[in-house]
């Protein structure tokens, strides 16, 4: 799901059980912080920088998203496979869809880092969903509307060849559904909506739940 900070508890029958993770930060003291932070949770493994890679989560701690963190983002997800979670201090409106089409599915505020909110951040990223906090939603739709907008009028334009089944599930996931309830609400099982996501991203080459409601607001399909 893409939600606003809406995710599994920590500790309930959902949570995913021993998820790995790598802490990435500039400095030992933030390091060491967030280490601490997760260590109480008996769900995450928690591994060394070097150890980011297919199947763990890389939680990154910046201030700001410089290129530099930015390049660093890239190489986690794209090149080594892991799935990331940022957790920035501040993020300027030309950084959010960067981040979002790196790969990141799930940001966390600075002032908001506790411990829960933390490894629910971890939780959500370990699952493929997205958790983003309220306002960088809406800061979100809204910059991806105006890019729509803009290019609304360009001929030759790229359809993104989205079913009207892949549309009203990925509409209900930025309404921050999870997979249960969307199944309720349009009458399909948890299987069939788990295959939808799984097509749609994979055919059109979406990193996670995120990058594909960011892709079909681009395009104007929700």
């Amino acid at each position: 799901m893409l939600s606003s900070s809406r995710t599994t508890r920590p500790g309930t029958a959902d949570s995913v059980s021993r998820i790995p993770v790598a802490v990435h930060a500039p400095d030992p003291i933030s390091r060491a912080g967030a280490l601490s932070q997760l260590r109480r949770f008996p769900e995450v493994e928690l591994r060394e920088e070097s150890g980011s890679g297919p199947g763990t989560v890389a939680l990154l701690i910046e201030d700001v998203l410089d290129d530099t963190a930015l390049t660093r983002l890239r190489r986690l997800v794209r090149s080594e496979g892991a799935r990331a979670v940022l957790v920035v201090a501040a993020l300027r409106e030309s950084e959010l869809l960067d981040v979002i089409e790196c790969g990141v599915g799930a940001i966390v505020w600075r002032r908001e880092a506790t411990a829960t909110r933390l490894v629910q951040a971890v939780l959500a990223a370990a699952r493929g969903d997205g958790d983003l906090p309220a306002d960088l939603l809406g800061r979100l739709i809204n910059q991806v509307g105006t890019l729509h907008r803009s290019a609304a009028g360009r001929p030759g334009a790229p359809a993104s060849g989205m079913t009207a089944r892949e549309v009203d599930v990925l509409r209900l996931v930025a309404e921050g559904l999870d997979t249960g309830e969307i199944a309720s609400k349009l009458s399909y099982s948890e299987r069939t909506v788990k295959n939808v996501m799984h097509g749609l991203t994979t055919r059109l080459h979406l990193r996670n739940r995120a990058h594909a409601v960011a892709h079909a607001l681009r395009e104007g399909y929700i």
